[in-house]
Formats: structure tokens, sequence, C-alpha cells
């Protein structure tokens, strides 16, 4: 009777044993779904250069965010960011002050902001977009369009240091001790037959005219038939961060109170970049200036801001050659990138009627020498119905840079 007892112990501790052991093993590998561990917020931030964003809340899978705008007067659309923590899932990004996304949607970068993508071809929504992100994808940075910062400029340095067609300077210091870059690019033994003054970044959020400088000194800096004879003929001066605290900290620039790094061609600028190329151009020119352009960006999406947009001048005379120059850049452009003079915007038209002649633009017209000069708009994602890229606005440069060679082709002496 005893040892029956025992063995019958002994069997139901075996069974018991086992029972829980199945039990064990099956919670380990199948967890009930209300044990399992709510997934961890996603890191965003914009601790990158030129980040913009502020977060306000989380909630599941929607994040809830708007742009910074700091110092400026009314509403702007500029944001960048970092997020970090989201492999895998599928994030809505909804914003809350205003439209700040282009018809392609925002451009996102996988590889840390080396090389861009826009999101959709046709994006309807203005203030909200999803994004799946890949399983490894442990970072992914998105902006209002493509970023160009102080990084990017050196990455394009690096591609020509050492050649005897680029001088890089230094224009003046920020306000916060940030090194101003000045780049000259062509003839520069000190006898060219023309000047030609290239600006960019009035104006910090424009990034996509940054490209198109690009194109543009790029066109003059290689071994073909155009570079080579802007290397004989011109010397090209380019400052391609007119706000450069605002392009590394992320600012929307423009409206930026008191008045912006565009509003400041007066007597006495306020800021250190605007007053340095006062001081500088008409000593640098020695009378050849002959063209100047300042590259800008319009709004988001819409009408015009779609198009790419020569601004009329405020003087006659410059008007009747920005016409003239208009039309070559019109027939020798074979760029992806449309463009049609009559979208250009004379002055006194919608909102090119600034009353105090106090725009870069307006500054350089009235310049000596100068026959040629005003603001190119460049759009943020879609121009003429086709996608703005790194390679379609740099390919515009190369076509303003030709353009320029044939409106230049008779200098031969100052």
């Amino acid at each position: 009777m005893f040892e029956n007892s025992v063995a019958t112990r002994r069997a139901a501790s075996t069974i018991l044993a086992a029972v829980l052991g199945w039990a064990v093993a099956t919670a380990a590998c199948c967890p009930s779904a209300t044990a399992a561990e709510p997934a961890a917020e996603p890191i965003i931030d914009a601790d990158v250069p030129g980040g913009n964003i502020i977060v306000e809340r989380i909630e599941g899978d929607t994040v809830y965010l708007r742009q910074d705008l700091r110092d400026t007067q009314g509403h702007w659309f500029y944001w960048s960011m970092r997020v970090r923590g989201a492999a895998g899932r599928t994030l809505t990004f909804q914003f809350t002050n205003g439209d700040v996304l282009t018809r392609r949607g925002p451009a996102y970068s996988l590889d840390g902001g080396r090389t861009w993508a826009w999101l959709a071809d046709d994006h309807p929504e203005t203030r909200r977009f999803q994004f799946a992100f890949p399983p490894r994808a442990d970072e992914v940075r998105f902006c209002t369009a493509i970023p160009y910062v102080e990084d990017d400029l050196k990455r394009f340095l690096r591609k020509h240091e050492g050649g005897k067609h680029l001088a890089v300077e230094e224009l003046t210091r920020s306000r916060k001790g940030r090194s101003v870059e000045r780049l000259r690019v062509g003839r520069l033994d000190g006898e060219p037959n023309a000047r030609v003054l290239l600006t960019c970044r009035h104006h910090a959020c424009e990034t996509m005219a940054s490209w198109v400088l690009e194109g543009i000194l790029d066109a003059a800096l290689v071994d073909d038939e155009t570079g080579r004879w802007y290397q004989q003929h011109v010397e090209l001066l380019a400052v391609p961060f007119m706000d450069k605290d605002g392009v590394e900290d992320g600012d929307q620039g423009k409206n930026r109170k008191p008045y912006d790094h565009n509003r400041d061609y007066l007597d006495k600028p306020i800021y250190p970049e605007v007053a340095a190329l006062k001081t500088f151009v008409p000593e640098w020119s020695k009378g050849k200036l002959r063209a100047a352009f300042d590259l800008h960006c319009p709004v988001l999406r819409g009408g015009g801001n779609e198009q790419l947009v020569f601004v009329g001048s405020r003087y006659p005379a410059v008007w009747e050659e920005q016409k003239k120059f208009a039309e070559i850049v019109a027939r020798i452009n074979r760029g992806p990138l449309p463009y049609d003079p009559k979208n250009n915007m004379p002055f006194g038209v919608g909102w090119n009627n600034l009353a105090e002649p106090r725009s870069s633009s307006a500054w350089t017209g009235a310049l000596e020498g100068v026959r040629l000069a005003g603001t190119w708009e460049i759009p943020y994602g879609n121009a003429g119905g086709k996608p703005v890229t790194v390679e379609s606005a740099q390919s515009f440069g190369r076509t303003l840079a030709e353009a320029l060679r044939e409106y230049l082709g008779g200098t031969t002496k100052p």
C-alpha cells in the first residue's frame, strides 16, 4: 500500500512537472497579447545641420509636430528632422501649423543625409505624410526639400580642390562666428574680360537654389569648352551662404525680424555678410562687373511657384537685358527642367513690387558696369511638372552658365 502510494505520487509529480514545463515553454515562445510591451516611442530631433522641428506629442503611430518659426514674422514652412528607433514601423507625421509639404511630399534620406529622394510623384496632402521605415533603417532624415549645408559645399570643393581656377576665401564672420565662404572661379589672374556675381541663401531655408549654384560653378570649373571659356575670360564671385548662421541652425530666414538678409541692402546693413559684400564687390569688380544673379526659392506649390522664374528688375534698361538673356536660356535649355520666359515676373507684378530698393538685386542692378541683374526663383519640388532634384537643379545651373557664356561672348575688353 505504501509502495503503491509512493509510486502514485511520483507519477503525479512527473506529470505535473511535464505540464508546468510545457506551460513555461509555451509562455516563452508565445507570449500573450496582453503581456506585450508597447512599442518604444521613436526619437525625433533637429540635431543635424539645418535641423528644425518641434515635436508636440506622439500618440501610437502618429506624431504631431510643427516647424520652429523662432524669429520669423508670420508663417513660413521650413522644417528638417532626424528620426531614430522606428525601423520596421509605419508612422504618420501630422503637422499642426499650416502647409509644409511640396507637391512631391517631403524629401528623405536613408544614409545620413548623403543622398535624398522625394517621397512621392504626387502628394496631394500639404500637412501630413506617412512613411514605412525599412527594417534596418536605424536613422531616417526628412526635410521640406533637399537640404544644402556647409558639409555639402565642402564636398563640392573637394571635387575641385587643387585647381588653379578656384580660390576659396572668407568673406567675413557671421554673428555667431562662423566662416562665410567667398569663392572666386574662372580666370583669377586679375585680368578677366568680365566679372559675374552670384549669391545664394539670403533666405536660409531656400535649399534648392544652392544646387543650381553648384551647377553654374561646376560648369566654369570643368575641362570642357564652356569651362575653358570661363577660365580664359570671366571671373565669377560666389557667396553660397549669405545667411550662414541661418543655414546651419535651420532657420526659416525669410521674414526674419526685424527684417531678413535680402532686405538689408541699406546704407548701414545689420548683417555682417551683407555689409562685407557691399564693401568687397565694388573694390573687386574694378568696373568689369557685367552680370549678377541672386538665387532663391518661392513658396512650396501652386501656380508660378512651380515654374522657373526670372524676377524682373525695377530698372528698365536691366529688364530689357533680362528679356534678352531669358530668350537665350529658353533656346539652349536641354535639361530636364522646362523654362519658359512667359513665366518671368516684371517689376510691379504680383509680389515683385518692393517700393524701397533694399534687396540684393536692386543693389546689384545699380552697380557700375552691370548690364544684367536679377533674382532666379527655383521651385522646391516641382518645376513645370518635372521633379526638382539635385541632378536636375545642377543641370539648370549649367544651362545658366552656358547662356551667360553666349550673353557675354562678345566681351573682349573691359
